[in-house]
């Protein structure tokens, strides 16, 4: 049996290792004292996805090695939430002697809750037929008395639901039940644990911030149904149209009424600040009633446009949340020209690996 083992041991010295090198990189920026938010040092990650590898009538999970690319069979994967990790043997288990459900198999990917809600999606290179779904109307009804799991298959143009294709998250965040929809597919943050330490540090930089908010690449509004409530209005932003269908159901579950989310990228919000393009997608939208002294951006990886940072420095107080402290540096380059950094937080999202999302908080100067 092949397993991904994790030495806990080194779980200090690797998020040390992080805090000198994010320190010594963002030094220049006065940034003297990180506050470092740890992850759990095993079962951290909500979801996870494997390839299947098929060896006569033995099946089993497989990982590449990033550096050789050799295959890694995985029979219990320590970074895996506990529910993850017993529905990764439970569906071996119950694949192995399904010839309809294990033909042509090539990945299953999994995504869970704190709350005990799963997702198992199915990726085949072959048509999924009746027969197909005969068989995995018989696993879920199987293992629904015991999980609450719901299963996607996909093929070439085709995605079979039996059930749902999204989970739903329930996170206390400073003893408040926050809910999140997360859909197969879209972003979410894999740490929810992390994510948790992350909105509380979030809501305490926010708490007397009292305007209106701007969030740019909201996502599922992770951050701004988490941040509504210390502020009089929210106004947010977020280009996929599936994470905005998410962002909209998680503002009714919240009950969240001062919070308005529009499908536009952040270069096209730009423009519409700036009165150079208008956009039927803003109908209702009384931009000017908005006393948005606050800005909250999550970008991608690549960080943030030129036009967008010139966005971004028109706001007394910027809030930065990165997953590239490369991208991140350049940006504060920019930014720190009219603003000053007054926290800098690091979040271990990922143990055990050399990312690190970060939290930047600035003022104007």
């Amino acid at each position: 049996m092949a397993v991904i083992n994790i030495d806990t041991t080194q779980y200090d010295a690797q998020l040390n290792e992080k805090e000198q090198r994010i320190t010594e990189q963002f030094q220049r920026f006065g940034v003297k004292q990180l506050e470092v938010f740890s992850s759990e040092p095993i079962n951290y990650r909500q979801r996870a996805e494997f390839r299947v590898w098929h060896d006569g009538d033995d099946l089993f999970h497989i990982m590449f090695d990033q550096q050789t690319k050799d295959k890694i069979r995985v029979d219990t994967f320590d970074p895996a939430a506990p529910l993850v990790g017993e529905i990764m043997q439970v569906m071996i288990d119950n694949l192995k002697g399904c010839e309809v459900l294990r033909r042509k198999l090539f990945q299953i990917d999994y995504l869970s809750t704190l709350s005990g809600e799963i997702l198992v999606s199915l990726l085949y290179h072959k048509p999924l037929d009746e027969n197909w779904l005969t068989e995995i109307n018989a696993l879920k009804e199987k293992l629904s008395s015991q999980y609450k799991i719901d299963f996607i298959g996909r093929a070439r143009k085709q995605k079979e639901k039996l059930g749902d294709d999204f989970v739903t998250e329930r996170l206390m965040v400073n003893g408040q039940e926050l809910i999140y929809q997360q859909v197969e597919n879209s972003f979410t943050q894999p740490n929810a644990k992390v994510n948790i330490k992350m909105l509380e540090w979030a809501q305490e930089l926010c708490k007397p911030l009292n305007n209106d908010l701007l969030e740019l690449y909201c996502g599922n509004g992770n951050f701004s149904i988490a941040l509504a409530g210390s502020f009089n209005k929210v106004l947010a932003t977020e280009i996929s149209k599936s994470s905005v269908h998410s962002a909209q159901y998680n503002i009714a579950q919240n009950k969240v009424t001062n919070l308005d989310i529009i499908r536009m990228s952040s270069e096209e919000f730009t423009q519409a600040m700036k009165g150079e393009r208008t956009f039927s997608r803003l109908d209702g939208i009384d931009l000017s009633s908005y006393n948005c002294q606050t800005i909250l951006v999550d970008p991608p990886r690549a960080g943030m446009d030129t036009l967008t940072c010139d966005l971004v420095a028109n706001y007394e107080n910027i809030i930065y949340i990165s997953c590239n402290p490369d991208t991140l540096e350049r940006d504060l380059d920019h930014l720190t020209q009219t603003h000053e950094v007054k926290r800098f937080a690091i979040f271990d999202q990922f143990p055990y690996t050399h990312h690190i999302e970060s939290g930047v908080f600035l003022q104007r100067k």
